[in-house]
């Protein structure tokens, strides 16, 4: 299906926006639930029931279990492309302090939005169902694990995702950001959606002993507080300043009492960069500072440095992604499609593509991600006054999407790209006109 016109939405988009609003009650039910029980990686199993039974009862067949707490529903209807909705099953390892009634109180989080892009894909394979007659083709939602930790795309990959479900024609994606509710913002091509990154698990050895005898031990602590401090000079002194890299080290984590020396200290590290090339650079700087330090630290044992998992750069396809741009300001208006400027988050979507191509064995699936906004009028008024801080970004544990501004606008823009791709229906042919009658009888088959 194509728009019309970009200066006014077609009749299909009318459609849509008319009934958005008959699936809202379901698609807020499961954010709800969802956002006061959140799982954090590879624990998704709640999560991932409750968005295959919102799928099931939206009319889709539901595979569970795939690479790991995987879901991917199917709605075939009729002969066409093969269109995929992707959001992520995961929360973040963060205690909330939102102050909501449905507030989550385990100890993880959904802080990054993944319950909104689980109720918004469950609310657009719901509204797409109400509109089988609009489109033709197969519609696919794949709820992904493990996101946050970069694992899940290419678990859901080596477990035959495209061998068992078909190869797609397009994979479509949205993520909430600190933007005005109600908006949605595109990549105008020239830069990445998202950085490629890496994690990283480091330990550094040391020899245990007496805190009264530092002497007698060799210290990791100290160790990992140098490799610390020496990594900002990675961004700050080995990076070009018209190159984009982040070194942060997350976690660390190190003893038992404050008089014992502990033999090991373990580091969480995570690096992003603008390409692979400068990812390849920071990693290998990375690992050059460790094993600086702790030869310097004079350890009994060289340390160990595992690159945890990986992602590629994400860059949407630009041929897929104008049409869905213009879909999204006929249902939206243009004023409320912005440019996104491109971020350092780093995401697994990109394996869905060629970057992926090793473990699912196509080239050129279409990839189209846009962000989100998620910010109340209230705060982003706020945050504009002089001296304000921003919007609570993602992964604060006081990010809060105002879901009353956002959630409706989130079904309708993956429903609207989603229709964007899948085939529209031919007309039915108006019935052949009867011939007039001459004078007499018709005659007869028979003599």
């Amino acid at each position: 299906m194509r728009p019309s016109s970009p200066a006014g939405p077609s009749t299909a988009t009318r459609e849509l926006l008319a009934r958005a609003g008959e699936v809202l009650r379901p698609a807020l039910a499961l954010y709800l639930d969802l956002h006061a029980h959140p799982e954090v990686s590879g624990q998704e199993a709640r999560t991932a029931e409750r968005f295959a039974g919102r799928l099931e009862a939206a009319g889709c067949h539901v595979t569970r279990g795939v690479g790991g707490h995987g879901v991917v529903g199917v709605l075939r209807n009729g002969d066409g492309p093969s269109v995929w909705l992707r959001a992520e099953l995961d929360a973040l390892p963060v205690r909330e302090d939102t102050g909501l009634p449905y507030a989550s109180g385990n100890g993880a989080m959904h802080a990054c939005g993944h319950d909104l892009h689980l109720a918004a894909a469950a609310g657009a394979a719901q509204l797409l169902a109400g509109l089988a007659d609009r489109w033709r083709g197969t519609l696919v939602v794949v709820g992904q694990p493990a996101e946050e930790t970069l694992a899940g795309a290419e678990a859901m990959l080596r477990d035959g995702l495209y061998e068992r479900f078909g190869r797609p024609g397009a994979v479509l994606a949205q993520h909430a950001a600190p933007l005005p509710a109600g908006t949605v913002a595109h990549t105008d091509g020239r830069v990445p959606m998202a950085a490629a990154g890496a994690v990283l698990d480091v330990v550094l050895h040391g020899r245990g002993g007496h805190a009264a005898t530092p002497h007698l031990a060799v210290d990791p602590v100290v160790a990992a507080a140098a490799v610390v401090m020496r990594l900002q000079a990675v961004v700050a002194r080995e990076t070009a300043p018209a190159d984009q890299v982040t070194v942060t080290v997350g976690t660390l984590h190190a003893g038992t009492a404050p008089n014992v020396i502990p033999d090991r200290a373990e580091l969480g590290v995570g690096v992003r960069a603008s390409s692979e090339a400068s990812l390849d650079r920071a990693l290998a700087a990375v690992r050059r500072v460790v094993r600086a330090e702790s030869a310097a630290a004079g350890a009994p044992r060289d340390p160990e440095v595992t690159v945890v998992s990986r992602s590629a750069a994400l860059r949407c396809d630009p041929d897929a992604t104008a049409p869905v741009r213009r879909a999204h300001e006929q249902l939206l208006g243009a004023a409320r499609v912005l440019t996104w400027p491109g971020s350092m988050a780093a995401e697994d979507f990109a394996l869905f593509g060629d970057a992926g191509a090793e473990l699912h064995g196509h080239r050129g699936v279409p990839l189209v991600y846009w962000m989100l906004g998620v910010t109340g009028p209230e705060e982003w008024r706020a945050a504009a006054a002089p001296g304000a801080p921003p919007p609570h970004p993602n992964h604060s544990p006081r990010f809060a999407p105002h879901v009353s501004g956002a959630l409706r606008p989130a079904v309708a823009a993956l429903a609207a790209a989603a229709l964007d791709r899948l085939t529209t229906p031919a007309p039915t042919p108006a019935p052949a006109p009867v011939p007039a009658s001459t004078s007499g009888p018709a005659p007869s088959a028979h003599p």
